[in-house]
C-alpha cells in the first residue's frame, strides 16, 4: 500500500462528515485536506484505542519526534510521507501539528475542566487549530478567514462533545465545564452512570445554544472574498449543525446512544451547499 492509498483508506474509513465535504475540492487540494485529515486521526486514535495511559503517551511523543522529522525532510510514516510533499504550497508549520498532538496530550492528562474558557483551549488545539489549516487548504486569502476558521472549529467540537458525552463517559472523560455542571445542579456520577434528568436537559440545551451562537459568529466573520473557496468548511457546518439540531429533537437522548447522520443525508448537505451555495 502507497502512502497515498494508506492516508485515503484512513479518511474514508472514518465516516467523517469532513470527507463528504472534501469529495468536491480540486484534486491537489483534495489530496492534501485528505492526508491532513489522516493525520488528526492517527493522533486521535492514540487517545482513543489505547488503553495504557503510559503507551498512549509514548505513542505521542513518537509522534512529536516524527513531524520534526518530517519537516526537516526525513519522514518516517506513511501519513507523513504523503501529507509533506502536499503541505509544500501552505502556509502550514510544524507548529500546527504539534499543536494538534498537544491536544490531544491533553486528553491522557485532564479528564474535566473547571469552566469555559479551559474547555476553549483545548478546543484550540484539537479543533481551531484544524481549521486553521484547512482554510489554507482550501484557498484562504483574507487574514480575517482564520478567525473564522478558529470559530467554527470550535462550534464543531463543541458539538462533538454534546454528541459525545455517553461515550466519553464511558471513558471516565466529562468534557461539560464543571461550574455549568454545578450551574444546573447535574452530579458528573449522574453523567457516569447515564442517568436522565430535567436537569440534564437543560444543561444540555445551554450547551447547544452556545454552539449555535459560535455558528451565527463564525458565518459573520467569513470575509466575502473567500467564501468560495471556503465552500468546504460552510459544507461541514451544514452537516454539523444538522447534527446538532437532530440531538435537539431528540431531547438531547446523548448519554445511551451516538445520535448520528447517515451518509447519504451526509452527502446531500454538502451537495447542496456546492451547488446552491447554502444549507
Amino acid at each position: 500500500m502507497t502512502p497515498e492509498q494508506y492516508v485515503q483508506q484512513k479518511a474514508a474509513a472514518s465516516g467523517s462528515s469532513f470527507y463528504y465535504a472534501f469529495l468536491f475540492l480540486p484534486r491537489e487540494r483534495r489530496a492534501a485536506i485528505t492526508a491532513f485529515y489522516a493525520f488528526c486521526r492517527e493522533i486521535d486514535d492514540v487517545v482513543d484505542e489505547v488503553t495504557d495511559p503510559g503507551v498512549a503517551r509514548t505513542k505521542l511523543a513518537w509522534w512529536q519526534t516524527e513531524v520534526a522529522r518530517a519537516f526537516a525532510g526525513m519522514p518516517t510514516h506513511p501519513v507523513m510521507q504523503a501529507l509533506m510533499p502536499l503541505l509544500a504550497p501552505y502556509p502550514v508549520t510544524q507548529a500546527h501539528l504539534q499543536a494538534v498532538i498537544e491536544g490531544c496530550r491533553m486528553d491522557l492528562e485532564q479528564s474535566r475542566y473547571l469552566d469555559f474558557p479551559g474547555l476553549r483551549r483545548y478546543c484550540h488545539l484539537v479543533a481551531g487549530v484544524v481549521g486553521e489549516v484547512a482554510a489554507h487548504i482550501f484557498g484562504q486569502t483574507r487574514p480575517e478567514t482564520t478567525a473564522y476558521a478558529h470559530t467554527l472549529g470550535l462550534a464543531f467540537q463543541l458539538t462533538n462533545i454534546i454528541r459525545d458525552v455517553g461515550e466519553d463517559a464511558m471513558r471516565g472523560r466529562i468534557y461539560l465545564p464543571v461550574n455549568e455542571l454545578q450551574q444546573f445542579e447535574v452530579k458528573a456520577h449522574e453523567i457516569l452512570n447515564r442517568t436522565y434528568s430535567d436537569r440534564f436537559t437543560a444543561l444540555m440545551r445551554f450547551q447547544a445554544a452556545r454552539a449555535h451562537q459560535l455558528y451565527d459568529e463564525a458565518l459573520r466573520m467569513l470575509p466575502a472574498e473567500d467564501r468560495r473557496a471556503q465552500k468546504p468548511g460552510l459544507m461541514m457546518a451544514s452537516i454539523y449543525r444538522t447534527l446538532l439540531r437532530e440531538i435537539e429533537r431528540s431531547d438531547f437522548q446523548v448519554l445511551h446512544q451516538r445520535v448520528a447522520l447517515t451518509p447519504l443525508r451526509k452527502f446531500w448537505l454538502a451537495w447542496k451547499v456546492q451547488a446552491l451555495g447554502r444549507a
